[in-house]
């Protein structure tokens, strides 16, 4: 899982020219990632014209306060979770009228994650316009979980963890994209 800022910038590189190639306007969510995708692809020149912005919400009270999500969903079944995502990439896409897709991520990158939640890390693409996708749904979702890594621990694991999160969002909504080609 040894991922480098050189992975997660090329990913973006990647992930921008498909943005540009389809003309579609993105914005994210990100919670466990903590704005790595938003920072990775702002480096990339002209990306302007098709990245709308994003919100980092890490705690829940944010998550509720700027997306709309429901404290009661916050409570149960939590922050890490299917519903939470959805209803993160859904609440963003409604906030950011010029945005095509939104996409939003969530999870527990450790340290100090609770065992069933370590590493765990859910993830949803809202579109506005449901013919973007070969897929019938406004919202596609999905899970992942990163190992844990020996050869270190605590806020090492978490950062490599975070750069391993935000390669495989990237990547997964990148398959999304071409698969509508």
């Amino acid at each position: 899982m040894m991922t480098t800022q050189r992975e997660v910038a090329a990913e973006a590189a990647h992930f921008a020219r498909l943005l540009v190639r389809k003309s579609l306007r993105i914005a994210f969510a990100e919670s466990c990632t903590g704005g790595l995708m938003s920072a990775v692809l702002t480096q990339i020149p002209g990306i302007s014209e098709y990245f709308c912005g994003s919100a980092v919400v890490y705690q829940a009270e944010t998550k509720a306060a700027w997306l709309g999500i429901s404290g009661e969903i916050l409570a149960k079944p939590g922050p890490v979770s299917r519903v939470v995502a959805v209803e993160m990439a859904r609440g963003l896409l409604e906030k950011t009228p010029r945005a095509d897709l939104a996409v939003a991520v969530t999870g527990h990158l450790g340290p100090n994650a609770p065992k069933r939640q370590d590493g765990l890390i859910w993830f949803a693409a809202a579109v506005r316009e449901p013919s973007f996708w070969r897929l019938r749904d406004r919202v596609v979702v999905r899970s992942h979980r990163f190992p844990s890594d020996d050869r270190c621990s605590g806020q090492r694991l978490r950062v490599r963890r975070q750069r391993a999160a935000a390669i495989h969002v990237l990547r997964s909504v990148s398959v999304l994209l071409i698969a509508d080609d």
